[in-house]
């Protein structure tokens, strides 16, 4: 996947502070700085934004959206000073630190919000296809998941497309990941249970 232009040094504390930056749980931070408690007690048991907003605080899951996204840009966009090999590897291992923090037992969220971050870090044009076809999807569809999940898909074709061969390799197997991760709401929309934009549960 990589050439090691870096060295293996310096991938090897790219992959470590990425991972560390990734695992700052943020949604259960600021749940608890609010006062309510643990956010991976009610709802779907998740640290993301969408489980924040179950606690009916809008701002406090807006807030969780941007710094689980800006977690990733910062991984993928300070390493990659140190070289393009690098930044990938802080910016897929902020992405699993999210899903697999050390600190929650490895129980983290499911990724959409960091894998953003990290296009933003690492092909910030590409963040413009991914949010067009979300868009457009939850508009036609009004399924989050839905929308997401296929937005992931596109995104690796469209880099290599572009000429990001290694970056597309990275977002590849993100993809996969975020799908698997993501399981449970494939089975409820094909079992047509699974809920829409501005539906409660």
């Amino acid at each position: 996947m990589f050439s090691w232009q870096a060295g293996l040094p310096t991938t090897l504390l790219s992959l470590a502070f990425g991972y560390l930056l990734g695992s700052i749980p943020f949604g259960l931070i600021l749940t608890r700085m609010a006062g309510l408690g643990d956010v991976r007690k009610i709802g779907s048991g998740n640290i993301g934004a969408t489980n924040v907003l179950r606690t009916g605080n809008k701002k406090l899951a807006a807030a969780t959206l941007l710094l689980d996204a800006l977690k990733g840009t910062a991984a993928a966009a300070i390493a990659s000073r140190w070289g393009v090999e690098a930044g990938i590897a802080a910016g897929l291992a902020a992405f699993l630190g999210h899903l697999y923090p050390v600190w929650l037992s490895f129980k983290g969220g499911k990724g959409v919000a960091t894998y953003i971050g990290v296009l933003l870090g690492l092909a910030p044009v590409m963040v413009l296809v991914f949010a067009a076809i979300w868009l457009a999807l939850a508009r036609i569809t009004r399924y989050s998941s839905l929308s997401a999940l296929v937005a992931t898909a596109v995104v690796p074709i469209a880099l290599y497309a572009a000429g990001y061969g290694k970056v597309a390799i990275a977002f590849a197997i993100m993809t996969v990941i975020t799908w698997i991760k993501h399981r449970a709401n494939i089975q409820r929309l094909l079992n047509g249970t699974e809920s829409r934009i501005g539906e409660k549960g």
